[in-house]
């Protein structure tokens, strides 16, 4: 399976700039590996140490939430839509 990965500004100068990439794979956790295979300076941001999603990662399938269809273990179609939103924080009231 082939899915278009999009990639959030704060990422981008991990992933040489990308805005999005192609990454193959049948399930969220094996496309997540396979873009930090090619883009490992990124793994730290997403994955935690065993595999799993990092606490402040969000990840969608389309427009599903992965915390909510399965995790890392959540299928992934052909020319399915994955997106990565980190949580941000700072600023000051």
């Amino acid at each position: 399976m082939t899915a278009l990965v999009r990639i959030p500004t704060v990422l981008r100068p991990a992933m040489g700039g990308d805005t999005a990439v192609t990454v193959e794979g049948a399930t969220v956790g094996e496309v997540l590996d396979h873009l930090t295979t090619s883009h490992p300076d990124v793994k730290s941001q997403l994955l935690n140490a065993d595999g799993s999603l990092h606490r402040f990662l969000n990840v969608y399938v389309n427009d599903d939430d992965v915390r909510y269809i399965g995790g890392v273990d959540a299928p992934v179609s052909n020319g399915d839509e994955i997106t990565l939103l980190p949580a941000v924080a700072g600023g000051t009231l």
